[in-house]
Parts: C-alpha cells; sequence; structure tokens
C-alpha cells in the first residue's frame, strides 16, 4: 500500500503481534481501519484478504489459517523437497502481514490468493 496512514497502520499490526500474539479487538479493529486505504487505492484482492481476515478473527477468536505451502521454482523442481510447514497462528498471521506491507511482490500476491481461498474452505468446512 501507498497510503502513509497505512503503511503505518500494518507496521503497528506487525508490531503488535509480534510482541503480544494476536488480541483479537485490537487485530480486529485496526484491519477494519486498514480496509478502507486497500479500497481507496483500489487494490480489490488487499481489501477482501482484510476483510476475511478480521471475518475470521472475530468468528473464530483466532487465526487458523495455515502459512502457504512453497511452491518449487520453475526449472528447480527436481530440487524442491516439499516440507510440511507448522505455524502458530499468530506466525501466520504475521506473514500475511507482511504480505500486505509488500504486495507488488508476484509470490506475495499468490500467497494472497492462497490464504483467501484457505480462509473461505475455511468457512466452509466450519
Amino acid at each position: 500500500m501507498k497510503n502513509p496512514k497505512a503503511i503505518k497502520l500494518i507496521n503497528k499490526l506487525i508490531g503488535d503481534v509480534e510482541q503480544n500474539g494476536i488480541i483479537i479487538n485490537t487485530v480486529v479493529e485496526d484491519l477494519q481501519n486498514l480496509r478502507p486505504y486497500a479500497v481507496e487505492e483500489k487494490r480489490p484482492l488487499l481489501a477482501k484478504t482484510i476483510r476475511l481476515v478480521f471475518e475470521h478473527i472475530e468468528a473464530y477468536q483466532t487465526f487458523d489459517i495455515a502459512i502457504p505451502d512453497e511452491e518449487p521454482v520453475e526449472g528447480y523442481e527436481d530440487e524442491f523437497e516439499e516440507t510440511e510447514v507448522s505455524s502458530s497462528p499468530a506466525e501466520s498471521l504475521l506473514y500475511l502481514l507482511n504480505l500486505l506491507a509488500e504486495p507488488e511482490n508476484k509470490v506475495n500476491r499468490l500467497d494472497l490468493r492462497a490464504y483467501v481461498e484457505a480462509m473461505q474452505e475455511y468457512a466452509e468446512e466450519h
């Protein structure tokens, strides 16, 4: 995101989650305040991701979505070893917040889409 207030809010969220874990009320409120910046910048993927994250945290009182699996890099598939990544809710949320901070990166956009799919599947299952 480009808006200085949005960047400041993302950095605040990252710092809060790093220091205190997921404090539900604070994280939800900050994400709700962040979403209008994504809408204003016409970033539908970011706006949807942010909305799904705060709705998920409100509904389930945690962020129970795993960090997306690594994909093999083209040309290096033989060297790629798939590993199961185990992450805590706070670690996964931190990873997602860092993706939001750098949405121009193609890999970050792919991971954001993976989070959206995972949150939608989670909601259907629960």
